[in-house]
């Protein structure tokens, strides 16, 4: 007798998460799995490709004005088609047992919160709801009952290495960054360096926009105040340390001197993977680890002064309230800024300072609207300091 379908819903299925979601759902055998909802924004093609290989039964642009085109590429397919933030919310709250969000920025805050009031287990790609609006959205978590599973590959390997020491007190957590492209540069060459540059990442293959952010470090500085909120650590018991094969995807430290490491490839299906089928584990079309062929792991301490996206994440976990809002709003706008060449490489961390240093008085978050009254005051600054950095 088969098992009872599992009710998938994948929020910003077009991006590098979705696809791999869609990847390892096919390896697995999408019959296994009952797809609710697919959303997407600009990538029509991408969006109704995917809702045709699932068989989902909704299919959301969160662009308005591709309606049409979302239909006429759903015709015939009996698969429903809906536009705009209202439908993308709406969608989200369909009951599903477990939800991908994978929406990249504070554009999937709403939808992930409004699958997380479902009671759904909420597999968590999507850095901004922890960074921007943890307490929030951890409070909805608590009321509702829902399951939080990481999918960030740190964070992932993180839950993995505490899964069999749950009562054993956390001393340390170490996240592991691969430093990009420009590990290796001066400041000098890091102030020139291009978009193209920034997007060519060693190891992972991923969008553009997490590809900038690992060459900075943001991702990083936004993992750290993630994981902050996910393992319930203060800042000083989180570490980062320069791993440039990507193989161990972040370790664990215990109060006895122990060290729990997670290592794999670094292909984000072994994480999505994992919480797609926890708490089972199941086979992986994924390379397997040679360690004859790898022969070392390489380790060392990252440069602050390089990349100080890593000083203001501390500087946002120790200021509290909604820095981290502020802290991810301006970001937003600088990594924007970069991508259109208005701001150079190293300006995006000034940007980000300064318009923390011009929001630092705002009052704590009680609900969303609070969180995203701080995005839109970091934005509307950060879009100000723009014109400085440029001139």
């Amino acid at each position: 007798m088969m098992a009872e379908r599992k009710r998938i819903s994948i929020l910003g299925v077009t991006g590098s998460i979705g696809r791999n979601t869609v990847s390892v759902m096919e390896s697995l055998g999408v019959e296994r799995f009952e797809t609710v909802a697919v959303t997407g924004n600009g990538n029509i093609a991408g969006l109704a490709g995917a809702a045709r290989a699932l068989g989902a039964q909704v299919a959301v642009t969160a662009d308005p004005s591709r309606l049409a085109d979302l239909r006429a590429a759903l015709a015939g397919s009996g698969i429903e088609a809906a536009a705009g933030g209202d439908a993308l919310t709406e969608a989200a709250s369909r009951p599903a047992d477990w939800v991908m969000s994978a929406i990249v920025g504070a554009a999937g805050l709403a939808p992930t919160l409004a699958a997380a009031r479902t009671g759904a287990t909420i597999a968590l790609a999507n850095k901004e709801c922890l960074v921007a609006a943890g307490s929030v959205f951890l409070a909805e978590i608590a009321r509702s009952g829902a399951r939080l599973l990481p999918v960030d590959s740190e964070h992932n390997a993180i839950f993995q290495c505490i899964a069999a020491e749950r009562d054993c007190p956390i001393e340390r957590l170490i996240l592991t960054a691969s430093g990009g492209p420009f590990r290796n540069h001066t400041r000098a060459q890091m102030a020139a360096v291009t978009v193209a540059e920034a997007v060519a990442h060693p190891n992972w293959s991923m969008g553009a926009r997490i590809s900038i952010d690992s060459a900075s470090m943001f991702n990083k500085a936004l993992e750290m105040i993630e994981a902050s909120h996910l393992f319930e650590v203060t800042p000083d018991q989180i570490e980062v340390i320069v791993h440039p094969q990507s193989i161990i995807h972040s370790m664990v430290g215990f109060r006895d001197g122990s060290i729990l490491a997670h290592l794999g490839p670094p292909d984000m299906r072994v994480a999505i993977g994992h919480a797609l089928t926890w708490p089972e584990r199941a086979a992986l079309p994924v390379d397997r680890l040679d360690f004859a062929r790898l022969g070392r792991l390489d380790f060392q301490e990252p440069d602050e002064e390089r990349f100080p996206s890593l000083a203001l994440a501390r500087r946002a976990m120790a200021d509290g309230g909604v820095a981290g809002c502020v802290l991810n709003g301006a970001h937003e706008v600088a990594l924007d800024a970069f991508i259109a060449g208005q701001i150079g490489f190293l300006d995006m961390a000034g940007l980000v300072a300064q318009t923390m240093d011009r929001l630092d008085d705002l009052p704590v978050a009680h609900d969303l609207e609070d969180v995203f009254a701080a995005d839109a005051a970091a934005r509307r600054v950060g879009r100000e300091l723009v014109g400085r950095f440029a001139a």
